[in-house]
C-alpha cells in the first residue's frame, strides 16, 4: 500500500515537472483591441510636434504635405506587415539582428547592431530632447525662437536627468513611462477636437488652392518622407507582442492595418487643426507649432499645450533611454562592444553602463546638431537597414523555403518597400548632398574596423587595450558581470 501511494507520489511529481516550464510561459491575454492600443500607444510620441514644419518647408503648400502624411502611413503600414512575417517565422530577439544574420550573414547584422548603438538609436533620443527644451523654452520667448544656447542645454540636462534615473532605478525608469504616456493622448485629442469644432465654424480659408505654390523636388520628396517618417517611427517594433496576442496569426496583421491607418488619420487631422489657425507661412515661423496652435484656440489656457507636450517628449526620451539600454547591455553580452557595457549595478541592479553610455552618445549628438539635421541623419540610416531587412524578407523566399511563415505577406509588397527605401536613402544624397549623410555612412563603415579586431578574430594586443580599459570601468562604476542563467 505505501509502495503504490509512494510510486503515485513520484509519478505526480514527474508530472507536475513535466508541466512546470507550460505555467511560465506569456500568458495570451492580448486581444485584437488591445494590439491596436498598443500601436496607436507605441508610434504617436514627440514626432507630430516637430514633423509638421520640416514636411510643409519641403512640401511648400498645404496639400502635397497632407498627402505626404498619408503617404508616410501607407509605407509604415506595408513595413509593419513585412515586418510582420520576419518577425513570426523568425522568433528569436534582437529586432533587425536576427533576420539580417539569416538572410545576409553576420557583417550586415553587426553593422545594423553598430549603427544602433552609435547612430539610430543616440541620435533618437537626441532628438525626442531637443524637442522637449524647443517646447519648455518657447513660451519664454514669445515671438522669436529661443536661443539655441537655451535649447541645447535643457536638452542636455534631459539626457543627464532621463539617464540617471534610468541607471538608479528600473522601476523609478517604468513609473516615469506610466505617469507620461497618457500625456501624449490628452494633447493629441485636445488638438484634434479644437481644430475639427473650428473647421466645423467655417475655418476653410487656408485650404484653398492648397496646391499652388507648390515646387517639389526628388530631394525635397525624400526630405519630407524622412521627417514625416520619424513621427511613424515604431512601426518594426510591433511584431514584439505576437506571444502575448490571442490568435496572432489573425490579429497582428489586423492590428497593424487598422492600428497604423488609425495613427495616420490622427496626424492628417492634426495638421488639419494646425492649417485652421495658421496660414502655410505662420506654420513655417515658429520650431514649437503646437505652442502657437494653444496661444491662439485655448488662450488663456494656452499653458496647457507646451506642458503636455513637454510631458509627452519627456515620456517618450525616457522610453527611448529605457530600450537602448537594454540594446547596448545585449551588445556588450554578446561581445560586440565593451565587454563592461554588460555589466549590472551592485548596488543597483541596472544595466548602469550600458545606460550611461547611450546617454554620452546623445549628449555628444546634441553639442553640434539641430533637430532637422539629426532627422535626416536618423533617418538615412533607418531607412538603409530597414530596406536592408526588408530585402531579405525577398531573398530568403528563394533561400530559406524551409522556414515555416505563419503570416505570408504578397511578395509584391516587400518589394515595393524596398524599393521606396532604396529611393529615400539616395534622393537626399543626390539632389540635397549633405555632411550629415557622410558622417552617417562614415560612423557605419568604421564597424568594420571594429568588427575584425574585436570580434571576428580577437587579435591580441587589441584584447590588451580592452581587458585594462574593462577592470578600470568596473571598479570605477562598482558593476559586475551578469549571473549565466541556468541551462
Amino acid at each position: 500500500m505505501q509502495e503504490t501511494s509512494l510510486r503515485k507520489r513520484r509519478e505526480d511529481e514527474k508530472s507536475l515537472q513535466s508541466t512546470e516550464p507550460k505555467t511560465t510561459n506569456l500568458q495570451k491575454e492580448l486581444g485584437l483591441f488591445s494590439g491596436i492600443c498598443i500601436i496607436v500607444g507605441t508610434i504617436i510620441g514627440s514626432g507630430i510636434f516637430i514633423s509638421p514644419k520640416s514636411v510643409l518647408s519641403n512640401t511648400e503648400a498645404v496639400g502635397p504635405c497632407l498627402i505626404i502624411w498619408a503617404a508616410c502611413g501607407i509605407l509604415a503600414t506595408l513595413g509593419a506587415l513585412c515586418f510582420a512575417e520576419l518577425g513570426t517565422m523568425i522568433t528569436k530577439s534582437g529586432g533587425e539582428y536576427p533576420y539580417l544574420m539569416e538572410a545576409f550573414g553576420p557583417i550586415p547584422a553587426y553593422l545594423f547592431s553598430w549603427t544602433s548603438l552609435f547612430v539610430i538609436k543616440p541620435s533618437s533620443f537626441a532628438i525626442i530632447c531637443l524637442s522637449f527644451s524647443e517646447y519648455v523654452s518657447s513660451p519664454f520667448y514669445a515671438g522669436c525662437s529661443p536661443p539655441q544656447v537655451v535649447v541645447k542645454f535643457l536638452a542636455a540636462a534631459a539626457v543627464l536627468v532621463i539617464t540617471m534615473v534610468n541607471a538608479l532605478s528600473v522601476r523609478l525608469g517604468s513609473y516615469v513611462q506610466n505617469v507620461f504616456t497618457a500625456a501624449k493622448l490628452v494633447i493629441v485629442a485636445v488638438i484634434i477636437i479644437s481644430g475639427l469644432v473650428l473647421l466645423a465654424q467655417g475655418n476653410t480659408k487656408n485650404f484653398e488652392n492648397s496646391f499652388e505654390g507648390t515646387k517639389l523636388s526628388v530631394g525635397a520628396i525624400g526630405l519630407a518622407f524622412y521627417n514625416g517618417l520619424w513621427a511613424y517611427d515604431g512601426w518594426n517594433q510591433l511584431n514584439y507582442i505576437t506571444e502575448e496576442l490571442e490568435n496572432p496569426f489573425r490579429n497582428l496583421p489586423l492590428a497593424i492595418i487598422i492600428g497604423i491607418p488609425l495613427v495616420t488619420g490622427c496626424y492628417i487631422l492634426m495638421n488639419v487643426s494646425y492649417f485652421t489657425v495658421m496660414t502655410a507661412t505662420e506654420l513655417l515661423q515658429p520650431q514649437a507649432v503646437a505652442v502657437t496652435f494653444g496661444d491662439r484656440v485655448l488662450y488663456p489656457a494656452s499653458w496647457v499645450v507646451p506642458l503636455f507636450v513637454a510631458f509627452s517628449t519627456i515620456g517618450a526620451a525616457n522610453g527611448s533611454c529605457f530600450t537602448a539600454g537594454r540594446l547596448v547591455y545585449v551588445a556588450g553580452r554578446e561581445g560586440h562592444m565593451l565587454k563592461v557595457l554588460s555589466y549590472i549595478s551592485v548596488k543597483r541592479l541596472t544595466p548602469a553602463p550600458a545606460i550611461i553610455f547611450h546617454g554620452i552618445i546623445a549628449t555628444i549628438y546634441i553639442i553640434p546638431g539641430d533637430i532637422n539635421s539629426l532627422v535626416n541623419y536618423f533617418s538615412f540610416a533607418a531607412w538603409l537597414f530597414y530596406g536592408l531587412t526588408i530585402s531579405g524578407l525577398v531573398v530568403m523566399r528563394f533561400t530559406r523555403k524551409e522556414l515555416k511563415r505563419p503570416i505570408k505577406v504578397p511578395i509584391v509588397i516587400p518589394v515595393v518597400v524596398t524599393l521606396l527605401s532604396l529611393f529615400l536613402v539616395l534622393a537626399p544624397i543626390i539632389s540635397m548632398p549633405a555632411w550629415e549623410y557622410l558622417y552617417c555612412v562614415l560612423f557605419m563603415l568604421s564597424g568594420l574596423i571594429f568588427y575584425f579586431l574585436f570580434v571576428r578574430y580577437k587579435f591580441g594586443w587589441a584584447q590588451k587595450i580592452s581587458k585594462p580599459l574593462t577592470m578600470h570601468l568596473q571598479m570605477l562604476m562598482e558593476v559586475v558581470p551578469p549571473e549565466e542563467p541556468p541551462e
